[in-house]
């Protein structure tokens, strides 16, 4: 099964940090073979608190998504996803079904 991040995050408030967390994310996610695969786009967030983006990020396993998160290079990263605005990451195993094929 494929492994995902789960990112809810407050409003940006640093926009620089954000910029440079995606700089800095880009080679990580190749290293781990991650893709984005929902970013914010037409959520409804019927029960959030202050969640103002919805982000989903797709692993080959579970393995690498928690490999990923615990990679030094990501830590380094990491520091400035805070910096840029708060949020709450879940890592879990699943399946997502594919848009494109259902239906």
């Amino acid at each position: 099964m494929k492994g995902y991040w789960l990112v809810m995050g407050k409003a940006i408030r640093d926009e620089a940090a954000q910029k440079a967390y995606g700089a800095l994310w880009a080679p990580i996610a190749a290293k781990y073979g991650a893709r984005l695969i929902a970013n914010g786009g037409a959520a409804e967030l019927k029960e959030a608190r202050q969640t103002r983006r919805v982000l989903i990020v797709e692993f080959p396993d579970l393995a690498a998504a928690r490999a990923c998160y615990d990679d030094p290079a990501y830590i380094a990263a990491r520091e400035l996803a805070w910096k840029a605005s708060s949020r709450e990451l879940l890592i879990f195993e699943g399946a997502i079904p594919d848009t494109a094929q259902a239906g």
